[in-house]
């Protein structure tokens, strides 16, 4: 069979140096890998913060080294206690700034430090008492007004629920539940349906997930399995990139688009989940 082309892709989730973990790439050497398969676009993710100012940069990078091409970095803010955890103010500096996507919690979320067995002093919770924090309104609202996107990230499934459901109700038009599959979120094949069926969300499905210890497994039998019983246009593949431990963000996102292709997912259905959606939540050509 032959390799599928790489030209026009987009992925919403790639982490890059600087950071306080080692990543595979810097965002310059992240775009010229971009630039060179002929990618669209990728949104640079770090458990810090925002990331805005250096896509910025980035993208300034690639118009003087490269000159005129289609592709463009985007910024993102994951909320962490960093930036002051469910923070409307961060929020919309960022988005000023030209973020794409705002993420809850990461690695200061709840569910989070009780997987890894981490104290949960200092938490940043979203949901209290089955509802979301007045914050979370005012995050919506800045959503809303800056057709940004939002990522559920490391909170856990009943939390996920609570929040899709809350930010349908404030109208937020694009909602993306981060890498279900990884052991951290924990979701059930049954709840990642539930959620596409009752509230239309993204899910969004990665290459590889990081086991620690310089591992990783493989997500790919379980995506086939996923796309089949959702159906591809709820399923967004991008990589979760960048860890030292997984291959390059190039060949990562080759190997799993290719993947797909042998395994029985068409052409056109490959397209859709890693050029057409993204394309639309980043409301890009």
């Amino acid at each position: 069979m032959s390799d599928i082309s790489m030209k026009g892709v987009i992925d919403m989730h790639v982490h890059t140096n600087p950071d306080l973990r080692i990543r595979a790439y810097d965002d310059f050497e992240l775009c010229d890998a971009a630039v060179r398969v002929g990618a669209r676009a990728i949104v640079i993710k770090t458990h810090l913060g925002d990331t805005s100012c250096r896509a910025a940069l980035t993208n300034h990078y690639n118009r003087i080294v490269h000159g005129e091409n289609d592709f463009t970095m985007f910024g993102s803010i994951t909320l962490n206690r960093c930036v002051g955890g469910i923070n409307p103010v961060a929020v919309e500096n960022s988005l000023k700034l030209g973020a794409k996507v705002v993420w809850l919690p990461t690695q200061s979320a709840r569910n989070h430090l009780l997987k890894m067995k981490k104290p949960t002093d200092g938490c940043v919770d979203m949901v209290v008492g089955g509802k979301v924090v007045p914050e979370m309104l005012d995050v919506f609202k800045l959503i809303n007004d800056f057709d940004a996107v939002l990522g559920t990230a490391h909170v856990s499934p009943e939390e996920a629920f609570v929040v899709v459901e809350a930010a349908r109700k404030a109208g937020v038009k694009k909602v993306v539940v981060t890498h279900p599959e990884w052991w951290v979120v924990g979701m059930s094949l049954e709840d990642q349906i539930r959620l596409v069926k009752d509230y239309d969300v993204i899910l969004e499905r990665c290459f590889a997930q990081n086991m620690g210890g310089g591992k990783y497994y493989s997500n790919l039998p379980d995506n086939v399995e996923l796309i089949k019983a959702v159906g591809y246009k709820n399923v967004m593949c991008d990589t979760d990139g960048g860890q030292t431990e997984n291959p390059n963000w190039e060949i990562a996102m080759q190997i799993y688009m290719q993947y797909l292709l042998d395994h029985g997912i068409p052409e056109d259905q490959i397209r859709h989940m890693t050029h057409t959606i993204p394309a639309q939540l980043l409301g890009i050509e």
